[in-house]
C-alpha cells in the first residue's frame, strides 16, 4: 500500500489504557488505515524511534466560541497535543444573536471569561444569525484543529427573551418550548451539546447576573427534553451552589443539585457533567458534589466530574487583569498609563511609600463584573501570599509554603505587600505571580488526585481560550503527562497509558466522538507525536496579539514532534506549520463515519 503517511519505530498508545506497542501506523486520507507492519512507501514517514504516539487529545472545555471566527491557529490549545476541542462551556457563547444583541453578547463573554471585549468586537466576523449558520461559518474557514459547538443558555435565552432575559424574568411556556426549539435545531445540525451556567462569580461586564444563572428548574428540563430521541449529545453545567451568597440566602446546596438532576434527568440518558473543584472557602464543598453526583449516578444518571490535573490559578502581575494593587488610590491614578510609564512611576521611593500607606479601596459591586470573592481576597493578603509563588522557567505548581511570597517576606524582614510589590516590578513589570485560587486549600494536590481517580471523574476545565489576562490552563494536557506521570514527587502517580487514555479515547466516548480517541484502523488521523522525556513546560508569558491590540497569556511546550491532524502535521517540534485540515466536528455524523 502506498501511505500518506506513515509513522515508525514508535511506543504506540492505543488510547484505551494498554500498554504501549512497538509498532508502525499508516495513514491515507486523513484515516488510519493500519496499525502493525505497515509494509509499503509513503509520501511522508515519521521515525518514532524513542517517542511516544497518542490519539490526539480532546479538551472537553472551551471558551474558543469568538477566537474560533477569526483565528486560524487556536493556540494555546494546539501547542499541547489537542486536535479537538469542544467549545461553548459555562452557557456563554455568540450564537443565536440578533444583531442588535451582539454588543450584550460580548459584555457577556467579557465579564465572565475575561475576554477583552475591544478584540471581541473587532474580531468577530458576526456572518451568521442562527447556530446551523454559526457552525456553516466556522466550519468555512481554515482551522488547524477540529473543534465541537454547544448550544449555550445565555444567547439562547437573549434570542428568544430579548430584554427579558437579562432581568431576572421567568421564561414563559412559550419562551421555554422556541428555546426547546432552537436546540433540538442545533442539535440535529450537529452541535455536539447543551451548556449552562449558574456561578455566582459569573457577570457581564457590566455586573448583572447572566441570563442563564437563575433560570428555573422547570426551564432548563423543558430545553433538555430537546435531546428525546436523539442518540447524540451530551449536557454541561457550571454551578457554585450559591456559595457568595449562603449568609443571605442559606445552603441551598442540595436544592441547586436537585435542579441539576431534574435538568440532566429530563435529557433522556443523555450524559451530563459538572465541574468538580475545591474552593478555600468551602473546603468541603468538593465532597458534597461527589456524594450527590454518586447518588444520582446510583439512581442511573449518566453524570461525569470534571476535573483539571492542578490548582486553578490565577497568574497575577502588571499586566494582568488582577493583582493585589488594583484597587489602591495610588495605583488607580496611574493605571490607564502603558507598562514602561507605569513600571517607572512605581520605582519612585515616594510613590511606593504613599501607595504602601493606603488601603485598597472595593473592587465588586454594582456596575462591574468583579465578583465579591475578590475584595475577600484584597483583604487578606498574608493568607493569599502564603500560597502564591514564583513559577520559575521550569514551572513548579505544586509548592509549599516554604517558597511562597508570604515566606520571602518574612526571610527579607518586610511587609507582605511590600515584597509584592518590589516582585512585581521585576522584569521590567513583566514578572508573573502564580496564586492557586481554587484546588490548593491543603497545599499540596492531595485533593486533586482523589478527585482524578474517582470513577465519574473525566478530564476538563481548561478553559482554553478564556480567562486570558489571568490564566493559561490550556497547558493541562502537557501537565498531565509531564508532571503526573514522570516528575510529580510528592503523592500518588499516574501510569503514563492512564493519562492518554483519559485525554483521548474516555472523553470521545462521552461525547459520542466515535471516530477519534483511539489509534485503530478506521480512526480519523489526529496523532501525537511525543518526545515524552524530553516533554515540559515553559513558564507563562504575556503577548499582544488579539484584535484591537489586546493582550492574552500563552504558555509553550517543549517536546511535540508532531500534533496531526486528519494526516496533516499542523505542529512540527513545537513550532506550527501553516496547514489548516480542522474541521467543525458535527456529533451526528461522527458514528456514521465511524461506521462507513
Amino acid at each position: 500500500m502506498h501511505f500518506d503517511l506513515k509513522i515508525i519505530n514508535g511506543a504506540v498508545y492505543d488510547g484505551e489504557g494498554s500498554d504501549p506497542v512497538n509498532c508502525n501506523v499508516g495513514v491515507k486520507d486523513g484515516v488510519i488505515v493500519e496499525v502493525g507492519d505497515c509494509a509499503g512507501d509513503a509520501a511522508r514517514v515519521i521515525d518514532a524511534a524513542g517517542l511516544i504516539v497518542t490519539p490526539g487529545f480532546i479538551d472537553l472545555h472551551t471558551h474558543y466560541d469568538g477566537q474560533v471566527s477569526w483565528d486560524a491557529d487556536l493556540q494555546p490549545s494546539v501547542n499541547h497535543g489537542v486536535s479537538t476541542v469542544v467549545m461553548g462551556s459555562c452557557g456563554v457563547g455568540f450564537a443565536p444573536v440578533r444583531a442588535g444583541d451582539r454588543d450584550k453578547l460580548i459584555r457577556l463573554m467579557e465579564g465572565v471569561e475575561d475576554i477583552p471585549g475591544t478584540a471581541l468586537a473587532e474580531g468577530i466576523s458576526w456572518d451568521w444569525e442562527t447556530l446551523p449558520e454559526y457552525m456553516n461559518a466556522l466550519d468555512a474557514k481554515p482551522h488547524s484543529i477540529d473543534f465541537a459547538v454547544q448550544v449555550t443558555h445565555d444567547p439562547l435565552r437573549v434570542y428568544v427573551m430579548g430584554e427579558r432575559a437579562v432581568f431576572d424574568e421567568a421564561a414563559s411556556e412559550a419562551d421555554i418550548a422556541e428555546m426547546r426549539r432552537l436546540t433540538r435545531e442545533a442539535l440535529e445540525a450537529g452541535a455536539i451539546g447543551f451548556s449552562t451556567g449558574r456561578s455566582d462569580v459569573h457577570r457581564s461586564a457590566d455586573g448583572q447576573w447572566t441570563p442563564s444563572s437563575e433560570a428555573s428548574p422547570g426551564e432548563l428540563a423543558g430545553i433538555a427534553s430537546a435531546f428525546d430521541g436523539l442518540s447524540h449529545g451530551v449536557l454541561q453545567a457550571v454551578n457554585d451552589f450559591n456559595l457568595e451568597r449562603v449568609a443571605q440566602d442559606g445552603d441551598r446546596f442540595d436544592e441547586e443539585f436537585d435542579l441539576l438532576e431534574q435538568f440532566a434527568g429530563a435529557a433522556n440518558g443523555r450524559p451530563f457533567s459538572l465541574s468538580l473543584m475545591q474552593r478555600d472557602f468551602a473546603p468541603d464543598q468538593w465532597l458534597r458534589i461527589i456524594r450527590r453526583a454518586e447518588q444520582a449516578s446510583d439512581k442511573g444518571l449518566n453524570i461525569r466530574l470534571q476535573t483539571a490535573p492542578r490548582g486553578i490559578g490565577v497568574t497575577v502581575g502588571l499586566q494582568c487583569t488582577f493583582h493585589p494593587f488594583i484597587g489602591f488610590p495610588s495605583y488607580k491614578r496611574i493605571c490607564h498609563l502603558p507598562l514602561p510609564e507605569r513600571v517607572a512611576r512605581m520605582r519612585d521611593p515616594a510613590f511606593k511609600a504613599q501607595l504602601l500607606s493606603e488601603t485598597s479601596e472595593p473592587m465588586a459591586g454594582d456596575g462591574t463584573p468583579v465578583p465579591p470573592i475578590a475584595d475577600a481576597l484584597l483583604a487578606a493578603v498574608d493568607f493569599v501570599a502564603s500560597k502564591t509563588f514564583r513559577l520559575g522557567e521550569n514551572p513548579d505548581y505544586e509548592q509549599t509554603e516554604d517558597t511562597s511570597v508570604l515566606q520571602m517576606a518574612k526571610d527579607r524582614g518586610v511587609p507582605t505587600l511590600a515584597m509584592i510589590y518590589d516582585l512585581m516590578l521585576e522584569n521590567d513589570g513583566r514578572e508573573l505571580l502564580y496564586f492557586p485560587i481554587y484546588n490548593y486549600t491543603e497545599m499540596n494536590y492531595d485533593n486533586v488526585y482523589t478527585m482524578m481517580q474517582h470513577p465519574l471523574s473525566i478530564m476538563g476545565l481548561s478553559d482554553g481560550g478564556a480567562h486570558v489576562g489571568t490564566v493559561c490552563d490550556s497547558s493541562f494536557p502537557t501537565y498531565l503527562l509531564s508532571y503526573w506521570t514522570r516528575d510529580r514527587e510528592r503523592g500518588g502517580k499516574l501510569t503514563l497509558a492512564d493519562a492518554v487514555r483519559r485525554l483521548t479515547s474516555d472523553i470521545a466516548d462521552y461525547c459520542g466522538m466515535a471516530d477519534r480517541g483511539r489509534i485503530r484502523v478506521g480512526q480519523k488521523a489526529n496523532l501525537n507525536v511525543i518526545d515524552i522525556d524530553a516533554l515540559r513546560l515553559h513558564a507563562p508569558h504575556m503577548v499582544q496579539d488579539l484584535p484591537a491590540g489586546g493582550q492574552r497569556l500563552l504558555q509553550e511546550a517543549s517536546g511535540y514532534r508532531a500534533v496531526i491532524v486528519a494526516g496533516q502535521t499542523v505542529l512540527e517540534n513545537d513550532r506550527l506549520t501553516g496547514a489548516y485540515p480542522g474541521r467543525l466536528v458535527r456529533a451526528n455524523q461522527c458514528t456514521e463515519r465511524a461506521a462507513a
